[in-house]
C-alpha cells in the first residue's frame, strides 16, 4: 500500500501546561457491512477481471474509492453508464427496486453489497407497505440510504429531515403510521425526531428493532466518552460519511472544546493544537486504519506520543460476501467468504 498523501510530520511540538495525551476511541473505524462491500469488489475484481463497475461510492471514504479505482474498478452514478453485460456492484447504502431492475434491463451481472443491516430496513419498509402503514423515514434527502429505502414503497413513505420537520409532517392517517430510520444517524436527535412524531401521533409504531446500526451507535457511545476529557477531537473521515460527520457533532455536544473532521492526518492544522493537551481521535465507520494510524504517527511528532484507549464496546460482528463471490475460482469455498477482515482493515493494492 503506498503512503498516505501530505507531508509528514508537519506539526509542531510546542509547550503546553500539563502532559499531552490522545485519548483513542474504541470502537472506531471499519464496520461489518463496510467491510464485506469493500471485499465484494475487491473480490469481483480477481474472479471477473477489470474493470468492474460499482454504482455510487461503495463506501463514503475517499481513499478507500482510490485504492479500488487503482485496481480496476470503476465508479458510475447510474447502472445506465454501465456497458451491457458487464459486472456492477452495488453500494454498501442499498438500491431501490428501480435501480435493480434498470440493471435487468441491461442484462448486467449484478452483484449486491448492500449492508445486511441496510437491507432490514429494506424489508420492514416492504411490511409496512403492505399493510398499509404510512412511513415516516427519518434521514438525509438526498443519501443513497434513503432513496433505496424509499423506493420500496415511495407511494407510503415520507421523509423526516429532522426534529423541527417532526413538527410538521402531515400524515394520511395519525393510527397507522410508523418510523424507520436511514442506519447512520445520530442516535441523540433521531430520538428527538421521534419523540416530537409520537407527542403528535400517540399511535406511532416502531420498528421492530432498532434502525441505527450497532456499528454507529458504539462509535458514538466511544467518542461521548472521550469528548468530556478532551481539549480536541479529530474524527477521520470524509465530508460524505454521514456517520462521521455526526461523529463531530457528537463530539462537541458532549464536552469536547473543540471537533474537526479529516480524510487525511496532513489536513490536520497547527493552531487546532494550540493549548491542547489532550486530543481525542476516532473514525467513521467506513475508514481503514491507515488512516488513523497516520494521524497518530503524525501527533506524536507534535508531542502525543502517549496513547490511552478508551474502550466501550467489543465488535467481532461479520457478514456473509454476496453469494456470487463465496467460492474461489475452482469452486471451492473461499476463505474470505465471511468477510474477508475484521474492523479497521485496510484494502491492499497487493490483495
Amino acid at each position: 500500500m503506498p503512503r498516505i498523501p501530505g507531508v509528514r510530520n508537519r506539526l509542531k511540538d510546542t509547550p503546553v501546561t500539563g502532559e499531552k495525551k490522545v485519548l483513542l476511541a474504541a470502537p472506531r473505524g471499519y464496520c461489518a457491512g463496510v467491510d464485506r462491500a469493500v471485499v465484494a469488489v475487491e473480490k469481483a475484481l480477481e474472479h471477473y477481471g477489470a474493470p468492474v463497475y460499482v454504482r455510487k461510492q461503495i463506501v463514503h471514504n475517499i481513499h478507500v474509492v482510490q485504492t479500488l479505482e487503482k485496481r480496476g474498478a470503476i465508479f458510475v452514478e447510474e447502472v445506465e453508464e454501465v456497458p451491457p453485460g458487464a459486472h456492477v456492484v452495488f453500494s454498501a447504502h442499498g438500491v431501490s427496486p428501480a435501480v435493480v431492475q434498470g440493471a435487468a434491463d441491461r442484462g448486467l451481472q449484478a452483484i449486491d453489497a448492500t449492508c445486511p443491516l441496510v437491507t432490514k430496513v429494506h424489508r420492514e419498509a416492504v411490511r409496512f407497505a403492505r399493510d398499509d402503514f404510512e412511513i415516516l423515514l427519518i434521514g438525509h434527502e438526498g443519501h443513497e440510504e434513503v432513496e433505496g429505502t424509499a423506493g420500496e414503497a415511495p407511494e407510503h413513505t415520507t421523509l423526516v429531515g429532522s426534529p423541527d420537520e417532526a413538527d410538521t409532517v402531515v400524515v394520511r392517517d395519525p393510527d397507522k403510521v410508523v418510523w424507520l430510520s436511514q442506519t447512520t444517524l445520530s442516535v441523540d436527535e433521531t430520538m428527538e425526531t421521534v419523540n416530537r412524531l409520537r407527542a403528535r401521533f400517540p399511535n406511532l409504531q416502531d420498528p421492530p428493532s432498532d434502525d441505527i446500526c450497532y456499528a454507529t451507535q458504539n462509535r458514538q457511545v466511544a467518542i461521548k466518552k472521550v469528548a468530556k476529557n478532551a481539549d480536541l477531537v479529530i474524527v477521520v473521515g470524509s465530508a460524505n460519511s454521514s456517520n462521521s460527520v455526526r461523529l463531530v457533532e457528537v463530539a462537541l455536544e458532549y464536552g469536547a472544546k473543540a471537533a474537526y473532521r479529516v480524510d487525511y492526518a496532513h489536513e490536520v492544522k497547527q493552531e487546532w493544537l494550540d493549548g491542547v493537551n489532550t486530543v481525542g481521535v476516532t473514525s467513521g465507520a467506513s475508514v481503514p486504519e491507515v488512516l488513523v494510524q497516520d494521524l497518530l504517527d503524525e501527533l506524536a511528532g507534535a508531542g502525543y506520543g502517549d496513547i490511552e484507549t478508551v474502550i466501550t464496546a467489543e465488535e467481532d460482528l461479520i457478514f456473509s460476501l454476496p453469494k456470487e463471490l463465496r467460492k474461489d475460482m475452482t469452486g471451492k469455498n473461499d476463505s474470505r467468504a465471511l468477510g474477508g477482515r475484521r474492523s479497521g482493515a485496510e484494502p491492499s493494492d497487493s490483495q
